[in-house]
C-alpha cells in the first residue's frame, strides 16, 4: 500500500495539546493498520478536510478525526453524514461506542479503545463504494 501524507498534516499533529497528542496517533496509526491490512486498498491519501486530519481511498467514505478546545475532554472520529456508516456502526456495535447523530464516534480521553471494533469500523470507511450494498457494510 502507498500512503501519500500531505505535509500540513504534520503540523496539525504537532499543534495538538500533548495530553491528547497519543490519543490523536493511536486513532492515525488505527487507519493506516487497517489501510496496509484490508485488501483493494492500494492507495491511502492523508490530507486535510475543514483543517482536520482526514484519510481518503479510491473505493472509499472520506475518514476524518480531530480534537476540539470547545470540548476538551472528547476526541473523535468523523464520517460522511450522508453515508450509512454511523447509522451501521451503531446497529452492528450498539453502545460499544458514543455516537454524534450520523456522523462521528466520539471517545473520552481517559477511555480505552475497542480497537477491534474500530477497525471493522475504519475497514467499512475505506472500502465503502464496494461495501455499501451490503447490509451491515460487510462488518
Amino acid at each position: 500500500m502507498t500512503l501519500k501524507t500531505n505535509p500540513e498534516v504534520e503540523r496539525i499533529f504537532t499543534n495538538y495539546p500533548e495530553f491528547v497528542r497519543d490519543k490523536m496517533d493511536q486513532l492515525r496509526t488505527l487507519v493506516i493498520e487497517t489501510a496496509e491490512q484490508t485488501e483493494g486498498v492500494t492507495d491511502l491519501e492523508e490530507t486535510l478536510r475543514w483543517g482536520e486530519p482526514s484519510f481518503v481511498t479510491k473505493n472509499g467514505s472520506t475518514l476524518r478525526m480531530d480534537w476540539k478546545e470547545k470540548t476538551p475532554d472528547q476526541y473523535a472520529m468523523y464520517f460522511q453524514c450522508s453515508s450509512r456508516l454511523v447509522d451501521t456502526f451503531q446497529l452492528v456495535f450498539g453502545n460499544k461506542f458514543q455516537f454524534e447523530g450520523k456522523r462521528a464516534i466520539i471517545f473520552d480521553i481517559n477511555q480505552e479503545l475497542p480497537e477491534k471494533e474500530l477497525k471493522k469500523c475504519i475497514k467499512a470507511t475505506l472500502t465503502y463504494h464496494q461495501v455499501k450494498h451490503l447490509i451491515t457494510l460487510g462488518i
